[in-house]
């Protein structure tokens, strides 16, 4: 058997056991997680990257992101961290995407979102944005910290957003 063959064969095989990829803290729709958060969240603002535990409210992390109409598909993005719910993170997706063209055919659809600037959690150095209208919940053993940590004011904002999206 070729090298090749094997290398084919053996990807196979992780695939089957793992899910679509084999990259650990990446959740995969072989694995779909919990439902949105519903509701008010308690937001808290703890930034401690390094407990090397779970990601505290603060954090902007990477993680698996299941699309809001289909929990068992989604993408693999940053999500700014902003408490806790029992056993699962509460977070908040990021995304480089400029909304406001969105706004031309959807006039609510920039309340959506809240500007963050750029920082060290896109390496391209774009401005983000965070969604303030769907808090996710998120295993904590899926996520890698591979981010950043928002500062205080604006973090704050993002709260504020969110307490009035809710």
């Amino acid at each position: 058997m070729a090298i090749t063959d094997l290398g084919a064969r053996l990807a196979g095989i992780i695939r089957r056991v793992f899910g679509r990829s084999a990259r650990p803290g990446r959740r995969t729709p072989a694995s779909s997680g919990p439902e949105d958060f519903s509701g008010i969240p308690k937001i808290s603002y703890r930034p401690n990257p390094g407990n090397g535990k779970v990601a505290d409210p603060g954090e902007i992390v990477w993680t698996w992101v299941p699309f809001e109409e289909d929990h068992r598909q989604g993408k693999d993005r940053p999500v700014l961290v902003i408490g806790r719910d029992g056993p699962w993170l509460l977070a908040l997706s990021l995304t480089s995407k400029d909304h406001r063209s969105d706004a031309i055919a959807h006039p609510h659809a920039l309340s959506r979102w809240t500007d963050i600037g750029s920082g060290p959690w896109d390496r391209r150095g774009r401005p983000s944005a965070v969604r303030v209208d769907r808090v996710l919940r998120v295993d904590p053993a899926g996520v890698r910290r591979e981010g950043a940590v928002l500062d205080k004011r604006r973090f704050n904002q993002v709260a504020a957003a969110v307490r009035s999206a809710a």
